[in-house]
């Protein structure tokens, strides 16, 4: 099982980032083959809908998703709404890249929970005929310190996202199957 993990964030030490890299830590361990697509080290041009625009960052950007039997799109909580630039990489995929994938939507928020964006990239990924997973991650406040290990710091979050990869990986085995 292919799994791409998006860091969709624009900051080097990102919490929805640490959470990214927790989560391919879980997916790895449980046989999965991750690919974590970090958009702070790995920028594309503003997406422009004026001409098509090809370019080995868009290009690279799509092959991953491509790969992908399943998808995890993570963002910061930005005034309510998903990040500019995991907005701006999603304009650039489409159909291709999201069609009948199992797609995990993932937030890390400074207030309680960041529930706002993670309904707009589940409406996103309907657009694109992704599969949302019923069951998302959203971590805020106190939840959003990591150990030196990458871990989250709060058990009961450990468990919350121990819980929903799994649903996530018996989800993306039963649509692979």
């Amino acid at each position: 099982m292919n799994i791409a993990i998006v860091a969709g964030s624009n900051r080097r030490e990102a919490t929805s980032t640490k959470l990214c890299r927790y989560i391919a830590e879980v997916l790895t361990s449980k046989g999965a083959q991750v690919e974590l697509y970090d958009l702070y080290e790995r920028p594309l041009p503003f997406y422009c809908s004026d001409d098509e625009q090809v370019s080995e960052p868009v290009e690279a950007w799509k092959a991953c998703l491509n790969r992908a039997d399943a998808i995890v799109l993570a963002t910061p909580e930005y005034h309510g709404s998903l990040s500019g630039v995991l907005k701006n990489a999603l304009d650039f995929a489409g159909f291709d890249q999201f069609d009948g994938k199992p797609v995990l939507s993932v937030s890390s928020a400074g207030g309680a929970v960041g529930v706002s964006s993670l309904q707009q990239l589940q409406t996103i990924v309907r657009n694109v005929h992704g599969i949302n997973c019923p069951e998302w991650i959203s971590i805020g406040g106190a939840q959003r310190q990591f150990t030196a290990e990458g871990e989250p710091e709060d058990a009961k979050t450990r468990e919350r996202i121990l819980r929903t990869v799994d649903y996530f990986i018996k989800m993306t085995g039963l649509l692979r199957s």
